[in-house]
């Protein structure tokens, strides 16, 4: 309530100042008012108390009255009445109000104006900030907390042995005396790392949810800001409230963006106000009270650029790798999903989990999902089998896009193009067989495309394999040139593919043979959860070899391309009956699936 009496102190003053000002308008000395009197330039005369009004006479301009007044003196007065009877002047005498009305008038419509804005302030939760400026080095952590319907364990599919790990920091947080009989401490932190929609976000909130404590949730990037200072002090803040809570747990995501190796920009071009950041980080991590029970869990895919001093035992004890599932978590997470929308009969699960290797949590969420619209829009009871395939070739080739018009001559091409592709893959034991060949245009930039389905989860590959894998992206080329006599711009993305990974195997696998052994990209250009360059792109990274080297790998690379190209060439002329007809078959279908692409091989 103090702000209110201050306001309503000042709409006094302001009253008061605003009337006085009022009343001193218009003000003359005595001899003045008489004068005009006499000369009959006041037309009539009002006696307030000790105070004299004077009304003129409509001013021709205006046509409207002035008001002067004066005050009264003592032992004038008969005087001045008698003037005004000889002149005809009428005046009356009103009881002296000591100027109260005139002021109330100007306080009462201020001071509820006041109470308006009193009581619109009150409607203001306390926690909304009252001015930028004084909020700026408040952390921007959401607070968790007594929730209705927190997040457990079984909530999240897959991730086994991450779900593993984390149980014990549950324990930890629901019963720490019991480790500390034993002299152990809890874990000041934990570190997620796994690529992108595996769900460490969600692990970090069921750990919070099992152990039924606070759950702070920041991001990496709303530490760090323009000013340098600012990151620093929204670290020491989201420190202290968590202490005040403890025992609780504070989640950062996106380490990275505060965490960065410091140096990585160089001798100039570094963040002084990320470093300071990160400082101020590792300094809380090494200052918070074990006993407190407050555990900071972060989430990153880019643990290789963190700074080894973040890694060190004693601030993240634990890190702890969440993969890509394999086929049985893909099943697992699929039917989580799937519980929340209606499935048709035929709708298989596993099917679609062995159709969808390499893809996350967030992938397959995404996968049913599409389902369910595209059930709705055919205006079905529930999602089908169907809708499930569509929605899978949706997520990984992209949109539909049947407007778009080929020419009969253009879409020939494709169709020779992609069946060159499915027939390598066909006719090379190493590779996946063929799903469906379409020839209808997807995404931004596919005029069609052949989709391979994995018989198992796979981790390695030999040499053979990649080098047969180079053939079947060469195939579609090859097809083209083989009918056609000629090249097209079809197979841009082909060639950027299998460019690249002819390099890998070159300069990373120690698979070329001029070359040898040598590894010539260092581990920091290198990502550490899929071996792709950090900075993107074939042969992004920094150079680790020598002019000469690199000759001699760019010679190894032509190599590599020029034998698989000579494969291809090989594997299609002597089926060019083959390829026709399922070419012009496919020109006339649009889509075709593996049963039926593998039924016209053998015709």
């Amino acid at each position: 309530m103090r702000p209110f009496w201050i306001y309503l102190v000042l709409a006094l003053g302001a009253a008061l100042l605003l009337y006085a000002l009022s009343a001193s308008e218009g003000r003359i000395s005595y001899a003045r008012f008489r004068e005009l009197a006499e000369r009959k330039e006041i037309a009539e005369l009002e006696i307030k108390g000790d105070v004299y009004v004077g009304r003129t006479a409509p001013d021709p301009a205006t046509r409207a009255p002035r008001s002067i007044r004066t005050g009264r003196i003592e032992g004038s007065e008969k005087e001045l009445l008698a003037a005004l009877d000889q002149r005809g002047i009428p005046y009356t005498r009103t009881a002296d109000d000591h100027g109260l009305p005139g002021a109330m008038w100007w306080l009462l419509p201020i001071g509820g104006a006041i109470v308006l804005v009193h009581l619109a302030s009150r409607k203001v939760p306390a926690s909304a900030p009252t001015n930028p400026v004084l909020t700026f080095g408040k952390n921007k952590a959401r607070l968790y907390a007594d929730l209705t319907t927190p997040t457990r364990f079984r909530d999240v599919a897959g991730s086994v042995e991450a779900k593993t790990e984390l149980a014990e920091i549950v324990e930890f947080l629901r019963s720490p005396d019991r480790y500390r009989r034993l002299g152990g401490r809890m874990p000041k932190g934990v570190l997620l790392v796994g690529p992108p929609g595996t769900g460490k976000t969600l692990l970090a909130r069921a750990v919070a949810g099992e152990a039924s404590v606070p759950f702070f949730s920041a991001s990496g990037s709303e530490f760090v800001e323009m000013f340098v200072g600012v990151g620093a002090a929204r670290v020491r803040d989201l420190f202290t409230q968590a202490r005040e809570k403890g025992p609780c747990i504070v989640f950062i995501d996106e380490l990275d963006a505060v965490g960065k190796a410091r140096g990585m920009s160089g001798p100039i071009g570094g963040n002084d106000e990320r470093e300071q950041t990160l400082n101020q980080l590792l300094t809380e991590m090494d200052g918070f009270d074990v006993h407190v029970g407050m555990i900071v869990i972060a989430a990153t895919n880019r643990a290789e650029v963190l700074d080894p001093a973040l890694l060190r035992a004693g601030r993240f004890d634990r890190r702890i790798y969440v993969d890509r599932p394999d086929l049985a978590e893909r099943y697992e997470i699929l039917g989580v999903h799937g519980r929340k929308v209606a499935l048709a009969p035929d709708a298989d699960l596993g099917v679609i989990a062995a159709q969808t290797a390499g893809l996350v949590g967030a992938d397959l969420a995404n996968v049913v999902n599409e389902a369910a619209l595209l059930a709705a829009r055919r205006r079905a009871t529930a999602v089908a089998q169907e809708d499930l395939d569509a929605s899978i070739e949706r997520v990984l080739a992209g949109l539909e896009r049947r407007g778009r018009r080929l020419g009969a001559r253009e879409k020939l091409i494709v169709a020779y193009h992609e069946v060159g592709h499915a027939l390598a893959a066909e006719l090379l034991p190493t590779q996946d067989k063929v799903r469906k060949v379409s020839i209808v245009p997807r995404g931004a930039g596919a005029l069609g495309y052949t989709m391979q389905q994995p018989a198992e989860d796979r981790y390695l590959w030999s040499r053979q394999e990649i080098l047969d894998k180079l053939v079947v992206l060469l195939g579609g080329r090859v097809a083209e040139e083989e009918i056609f006599g000629d090249l097209s711009t079809g197979a841009q993305d082909d060639l950027l593919n299998a460019t690249d990974l002819a390099r890998r195997m070159v300069r990373e696998l120690g698979m070329g043979r001029s070359v040898g052994l040598s590894a010539l990209e260092s581990r920091r250009t290198m990502s550490f959860l899929s071996g792709d360059r950090a900075s993107g792109g074939a042969g992004g990274g920094a150079r680790e070899c020598s002019d000469a080297t690199a000759r001699e790998v760019d010679a190894e690379v032509a190599g590599i391309l020029a034998e698989a190209e000579a494969r291809a060439r090989e594997l299609l002329q002597g089926r060019r009956e083959t390829l026709e007809r399922i070419a012009k078959r496919l020109y006339e279908v649009e889509t075709m699936t593996g049963e039926e692409l593998r039924a016209m091989m053998v015709c």
